[in-house]
């Protein structure tokens, strides 16, 4: 984690810090108090605040108190119906895994009382090292075994989440197994169809019926239930800049229960390889060296003793359930809620996304 930088300077008379309040998202007399009443790294009031790269829908903040780092995570200023309880079920998922091998970071504590800041939150651990977005760091750029160690590094994550009983965790109601598999595609189609309500969205997402069709009738003969991250890839991954491993997985608000091959076919979705559909380039560079799609499925069929055979319907699943997510973030964009350029940016991926998942299902 890179060094924090305080956002006010000590009052000497009063003992307190003077901090940006960033619009109302932490009321810090209230939040002091609540952290007061708890066992947690450091002493006193917070005295240094710095907002984290958080994705669209929350808000990350790194609080120090007495030189000690603290992870802060609550929704976003506009809270969505649910955005309170899904806060409260990423903690619930950080916790039950705290004894199991996946990276992740160790949640602190939950608050469920928004009248604290305004929404329910969470204080959770600080992770060593950057989630990967364009030119890629130190080791990472300079050697290619670092790269290749990247790819295999996302998929034993992928794996072991995979592997987690989620009766032993506790985690076995956290969705509804039964009949999973069949209920995907009409699940994220009425979320799509839920945003034509939204002004000014135009509902521009193309082949949508036939991979939807493709889907349903191609649905996978060998299936299995476990936890599901939701939204594995690089955006959502901490690695470590002292050696090629993943730190942590964060941002787990989508978790629930399914079939952990979804996860794999995420990855598969935000990977790059010649001959996909134009319009998207590799997420990080150099690219060179990174294992292929191929391979990352190979490694996962090992690891997990999975059959793999059918991956291709997962792939284009993590196709068709991305595009339909991320034409929300256009469908807000399109109300003012979020930057029109980001709304921008999430459209043109999703019709990438319905692309690629129209060239997975010709074969």
């Amino acid at each position: 984690m890179d060094s924090l930088n305080t956002g006010g300077a000590m009052s000497e008379d009063a003992g307190s810090v003077a901090l940006e309040d960033f619009g109302g998202l932490i009321d810090w007399p209230k939040l002091n108090a609540w952290i007061a009443a708890r066992d947690l790294p450091g002493s006193g009031p917070v005295t240094g605040v710095r907002k984290l790269t958080g994705g669209l829908q929350n808000d990350v903040f790194l609080i120090e108190r007495r030189h000690e780092a603290i992870v802060l995570r609550r929704p976003s200023r506009h809270l969505r119906p649910g955005s309170n309880e899904t806060m409260l079920r990423e903690a619930r998922v950080l916790k039950a895994l705290a004894a199991s091998s996946v990276p992740h970071p160790q949640l602190y504590a939950v608050c469920d009382d928004p009248c604290v800041i305004g929404a329910c939150f969470y204080l959770m651990a600080p992770l060593e090292g950057f989630a990967p977005s364009q030119q890629l760091p130190g080791r990472y750029a300079d050697d290619p075994a670092w790269r290749r160690a990247m790819g295999e590094e996302l998929v034993r994550a992928a794996a072991a989440l995979g592997g987690v009983d989620t009766q032993a965790v506790g985690l076995g109601d956290l969705g509804k197994p039964q009949g999973w598999h069949e209920r995907q595609v009409d699940r994220w189609r009425s979320q799509l169809d839920g945003y034509r309500s939204m002004p000014e969205y135009d509902a521009a997402l193309p082949h949508v019926d036939e991979v939807g069709r493709w889907l349903t009738d191609n649905l996978p003969r060998e299936r299995r239930i476990g936890i599901v991250h939701g939204d594995f890839q690089f955006a959502n991954v901490m690695f470590s800049r002292q050696a090629p491993r993943v730190a942590g997985v964060v941002d787990w608000e989508l978790t629930s229960l399914g079939d952990p091959l979804l996860d794999l076919g995420w990855i598969l979705t935000s990977w790059w390889e010649e001959g996909d559909p134009e319009g998207k380039k590799p997420l990080v560079q150099p690219w060179r060296d990174f294992l292929s799609r191929a391979d990352l499925v190979a490694l996962y069929g090992r690891i997990s003793g999975r059959d793999t055979s059918a991956v291709p319907w997962f792939f284009t699943l993590g196709c068709y359930k991305l595009a339909c997510l991320l034409e929300g973030t256009y469908a807000r964009s399109r109300q003012g809620q979020i930057p029109a350029h980001v709304g921008q940016s999430v459209h043109a991926y999703a019709l990438w996304l319905m692309s690629k998942a129209r060239q997975i299902i010709a074969g």
